[in-house]
């Protein structure tokens, strides 16, 4: 159930993105490229302080 809830949530997002314009769809993946660095980042420094 995951890996189709995953496909269908792959297949939205490409689909909206081949409507969009090249340059709000790098706004868009950048905001989210930074959003998942900063998540990722903060996650790991907190397992690192929980050791």
């Amino acid at each position: 159930m995951i890996l189709l809830s995953a496909l269908v949530a792959m297949g939205i997002l490409i689909g909206t993105a081949a409507h969009t314009s090249l340059p709000v769809f790098l706004t868009a993946s950048a905001a989210i490229t930074a959003w998942l660095l900063a998540f990722g980042a903060r996650e790991g420094i907190a397992r690192l302080r929980h050791r």
